[in-house]
């Protein structure tokens, strides 16, 4: 029997199905939301719920898991796409 891809939120750290999350990449020095799911690069796994995007927001966690500064606009477009699905 084949387990299903789980990936892990950076915020809440739960397990969720890969399809149901967020994937934000960093490929080269452009960090963005992988609509595709596809795009290469380093991605990490955001859930979307409201708790885990205030806590985004607040703490910057995509700074401490590309280990780089990462400008506000990508937490805002991050903050667009969740309210939009």
């Amino acid at each position: 029997m084949k387990h299903p891809n789980e990936r892990t939120c950076i915020c809440c750290r739960n397990k969720f199905p890969k399809d149901e999350l967020f994937r934000i990449v960093k490929f080269k020095d452009d960090i963005f939301v992988d609509d595709t799911k596809r795009h290469d690069g380093r991605g990490a796994y955001f859930c979307g719920s409201e708790e885990c995007l205030k806590k985004l927001l607040k703490t910057r966690a995509l700074d401490r898991t590309f280990k780089q500064r990462v400008d506000t606009s990508v937490y805002d477009d991050i903050a667009l796409h969740v309210k939009q699905e």
